[in-house]
């Protein structure tokens, strides 16, 4: 067995169990697992397990299953098993073997729940859900014992076996495991571990009407999957007792160096909702455009609003792995993919509020063709094609009347830099009836194509532009942050944090080189930001831009 390199990667604490356990042969090798609920899509908190399941599996030359948990039929979809796994393999990771689901082991978690009756450890309970609420207690008072909880084994097993038939209405009755009422743990006061539910499931069918709890399920499925380490957020901390009692009751799971829990803390970012629930509502009640609207914090928005794999891994890296609960800036999230975007976005300019702009000079009717770097520091990424003419159009914020010595565009009576063209100088403008600017005309210096901005000529700034005739009308889509509250989870709506202007959309021009720009594919669009083309909405003839992450620099 190959042990990480730690000086290539960051220690944790949960690489120095593994360490020692590979150290002193407690196990022989990793594997882990990571098992999300098929009920709704992963988000960027699901990111950080992904990273650290398949990326220790991976360090260690070990294995890393993909196991759906789904135990919940009626919250579940086809849709999210397909989605979980299209992300998985988005982000770089490979599970091992087939896809598994805790539905394939249903028939040994019901064989397991009679083995717990027959030792007189579980039993089939007909307290309604407010009787068990009010026998469970409180923080600090013990629960009561329910007044079924000394049913015999015999007709324990024979209750069981007519909720598996089909013999209950749901809700009627549910099997408890027997532990202790009075336990400092709410989790241990003998929780249910199966439950009836008429519903159809996406794996087995109608073959079931009880199904067995997740707090049942997940150590079951944990120890015939051999997992070594069972890493989870630290709201499970709790669980693992019961995860251990489970486990400690049944005979085939005795062994010593048997799966073991370990928590480590969530992601917790700020200005993002990480509960599958409400994402969910956002969803349901069309707040947002679906699970993949690219301001949701969804690895399929993220992916659609032109985030890369690299970044998120690099994200994930970051914030690293401890027991403490912090709560992580958005601005480190931003500086990953505004570092990755910088080094491999190609560039291009786009005009998002578009002026007309007449170069009297030039001679009507022609264009030329520009050879553009597609990369000021990657020869690699080739060169593009700018066409120029007579009429261009420059973004309606890079033009004054008159300007102070901080305002570094095109004003009246002065020159600027066309990005990888000409210097042009704006001789005077055209308004509307309400003094809005509609036309500026200029003139250019044809001795000045290609030349050094530090060349020597005195001009205040660089601005960027399109041919009016070949530029490609697009819609581009603002994307700014979801909530304006820091910890939208504290508030007592959803709705009272909801940001209105987190979407704005404005209609303005491409380059022409834009026109079969591949969807998720973030360019740099040179004073504007990273974008890319819609995966749904975008097509040659309909070009639709989505906002990735504005620039880092102010070009004020």
């Amino acid at each position: 067995m190959s042990h990480v390199d730690t000086e290539v990667r960051p220690s944790n604490f949960i690489r120095n169990i593994i360490d020692e356990d590979l150290k002193t042969g407690k196990h022989k090798s990793v594997q882990t697992r990571f098992p999300p609920e098929p009920n709704g899509y992963l988000h960027i908190g699901h990111a950080k397990s992904i990273c650290l399941n398949f990326g220790i599996a991976r360090d260690y030359n070990g294995l890393c299953n993909l196991r759906f948990d789904d135990t919940n039929p009626e919250k579940e979809d086809i849709d999210y098993v397909n989605s979980i796994q299209a992300d998985v393999r988005w982000l770089g990771f490979q599970w091992d073997g087939d896809v598994r689901y805790s539905s394939n082991y249903f028939d040994q978690l019901h064989q397991y729940a009679v083995e717990l009756i027959n030792k007189g450890l579980a039993y089939v309970c007909f307290l309604n859900a407010d009787e068990t609420r009010e026998y469970r207690g409180t923080l600090k008072e013990p629960g009561k014992n329910s007044p079924f909880r000394d049913t015999s084994v015999e007709e324990n097993l024979a209750l069981f076996a007519k909720m598996r038939d089909g013999g209950f209405k749901e809700g009627e009755c549910a099997l408890r495991a027997k532990i202790d009422m009075a336990s400092p743990f709410m989790c241990m006061r003998d929780p249910i571990i199966y439950r009836i539910r008429f519903a159809h499931h996406h794996q087995t069918g109608d073959k079931w009407c009880i199904y067995p709890m997740y707090d049942f399920t997940h150590c079951i499925s944990d120890a015939l999957e051999h997992i070594t380490h069972s890493l989870c957020t630290l709201e499970f901390q709790d669980n693992r007792r019961l995860y251990d009692w489970v486990l400690d009751n049944l005979n085939d799971f005795q062994a010593p160096n048997r799966t073991r829990q370990y928590e480590f803390s969530r992601l917790n970012l700020e200005y993002t909702l990480m509960s599958k629930r409400k994402l969910n509502d956002l969803v349901a009640r069309k707040l947002v455009s679906g699970w993949d609207d690219p301001r949701m914090p969804t690895i399929a928005g993220l992916r659609r609003r032109g985030y890369t794999p690299a970044s998120i891994r690099e994200f994930c890296q970051r914030i690293g792995v401890t027991k403490q609960e912090n709560m992580i800036e958005v601005g480190m999230l931003d500086a990953c993919i505004r570092e990755e975007l910088n080094e491999h976005a190609p560039r291009a300019m786009a005009v998002l509020r578009p002026l007309k702009v007449i170069i009297e000079n030039y001679v009507e009717g022609k264009l030329e063709f520009i050879q553009a770097a597609a990369h000021p520091n990657d020869e690699n990424m080739g060169t593009r094609e700018l066409a120029f003419g007579r009429e261009i159009l420059i973004d309606i914020a890079d033009f004054k009347e008159e300007g102070n010595k901080q305002y570094k565009r095109l004003v009246t009576g002065k020159e600027v830099r066309l990005r990888n063209a000409y210097v042009i100088k704006a001789e005077r403008c055209d308004k509307d009836s309400d003094g809005n600017i509609t036309t500026v005309y200029c003139t250019y210096d044809p001795e000045t194509l290609g030349k050094n901005p530090a060349d020597g000529r005195k001009v205040k700034g660089v601005i960027h532009w399109v041919e009016a005739s070949t530029a490609k009308p697009a819609q581009f889509r603002l994307y700014q942050r979801l909530f304006t509250d820091p910890n939208p989870a504290a508030a007592e709506t959803v709705d009272e944090v909801l940001n209105p202007e987190s979407l704005i959309v404005v209609q303005g021009f491409a380059e022409a080189s834009l026109v079969n720009a591949p969807a998720e594919k973030a360019y740099q669009f040179e004073r504007e930001g990273y974008f890319c083309a819609d995966s749904k909405d975008s097509s040659p003839n309909n070009l639709v831009f989505n906002l990735t992450v504005a620039l880092r620099d102010s070009f004020e």
